[in-house]
């Protein structure tokens, strides 16, 4: 396998000692690399891929060195208008360097949401005129294709693109891994949820760990799993997707189940919340101030005051807790206050070694769930 360091140390002597991007599952190890040996000005986990684009392009114009912008492949979605209005050599042209994360490889076996994602990577960056080369586990295979990036980046003033498998890096262990000692962990936090809830509340939980947990907990409780819709990909979004069926639902009282991570990618959802004012929208964001279902790489969720930012997005009230006392006590104001109200839950990173993923696909999700919507 590619050796973190060495895959490091070969980026440095071509100068590139700037990275910014979304942590990846595939790039989990060098993602881990750089956490432990790259200055916090040189190493920015930004909130969306797209505003990794721009940082690196920021830090171009000021240095004339080319940055590297990591992500998985579903990132390349937010990525787009800036790289084709903003680095493309028909705009500015700015030289970008992309590791990007394939999942959904074809013919590898992957999760739903990334099948799709997967056969369109290689074909979506001849699209965007953007060249690539898919990484080996070979270091000296690698050499001559970063060089190859860069010589095309140098003379084009253009991005390119590097393609990571499954596999690629060699294990890498953090050190500097930051402690937690929260009385919560995530899956007892949901399990708590689900105790306060009827059976009409709807539920809408964001991607990763989360929706995998509140699958395992209606599993183990024996409860049915056409009140939630799991949204397994889009990062991001589950609080617009929820917004829309309180919309379409004013009788029932709908739950959002988010992360930190997905809160932060695409914020600005929480102002367009506050703005309708509806009474039936409750938003639970389970903050472990990281990418746990990426690699556990840290979030800014430990600096931003989520409570304040709901209220100045007009929420008609927000909580934080920290037990499991406080969660039941502030589930029942959830359940009995107007919304929209967000609910702030610190909790652990991390997750059972055995946890399950959902057994149904997303079709049989959507389509239990709306005909749950429709009774």
């Amino acid at each position: 396998m590619l050796n973190c360091k060495e895959f490091f140390d070969l980026l440095h002597e071509n100068k590139i000692d700037f990275f910014s991007g979304v942590p990846d599952s595939l790039l989990k190890f060098f993602n881990s690399y750089i956490l432990d040996n790259v200055d916090q000005n040189q190493h920015i986990i930004t909130a969306n891929e797209g505003n990794a684009i721009a940082l690196a392009s920021g830090y171009y114009l000021a240095t004339r060195k080319i940055g590297l912008v990591y992500m998985q492949n579903s990132g390349l979605g937010n990525a787009i208008n800036p790289l084709v209005s903003l680095s493309d050599k028909e705009v500015y042209g700015i030289p970008v360097l992309l590791l990007i994360g394939w999942r959904g490889e074809p013919n590898e076996k992957d999760e739903p949401q990334h099948q799709k994602q997967g056969k369109i990577t290689l074909e979506l960056l001849e699209t965007l005129d953007i060249p690539y080369e898919i990484l080996t586990k070979d270091i000296e295979d690698t050499k001559i294709k970063l060089l190859s990036a860069i010589k095309y980046m140098n003379k084009f003033n253009a991005p390119f693109a590097l393609v990571v498998k499954k596999g690629t890096f060699e294990k890498y262990e953090q050190i500097n891994e930051s402690q937690q000692n929260y009385e919560l962990s995530r899956e007892k936090a949901i399990n708590l949820i689900i105790d306060n809830l009827d059976e009409q509340d709807v539920v809408v939980s964001t991607t990763g760990m989360i929706s995998r947990e509140l699958f395992e907990s209606r599993t183990q409780k024996n409860q049915k799993h056409e009140t939630d819709f799991l949204t397994v990909g889009s990062m991001g979004h589950a609080s617009q997707i929820a917004l829309g069926i309180a919309i379409s639902n004013p009788k029932k009282q709908v739950f959002c189940l988010d992360g930190d991570g997905s809160v932060i990618m695409h914020m600005g959802s929480l102002g367009i919340i506050g703005s309708k004012q509806l009474k039936n929208f409750k938003h639970i964001i389970l903050n472990n101030e990281s990418h746990d279902s990426v690699g556990g790489q840290p979030t800014v969720g430990n600096i931003i005051n989520f409570v304040s930012l709901a209220k100045s997005c007009k929420y008609k009230n927000s909580f934080k807790v920290l037990t499991e006392i406080e969660l039941n006590k502030k589930m029942l104001k959830l359940k009995s206050d107007d919304g929209p109200i967000l609910l702030e839950i610190m909790v652990n990173r991390g997750n059972r070694k055995d946890l399950g993923r959902p057994t149904k696909t997303p079709k049989e999700n959507m389509n239990l769930f709306m005909n749950f919507l429709s009774k």
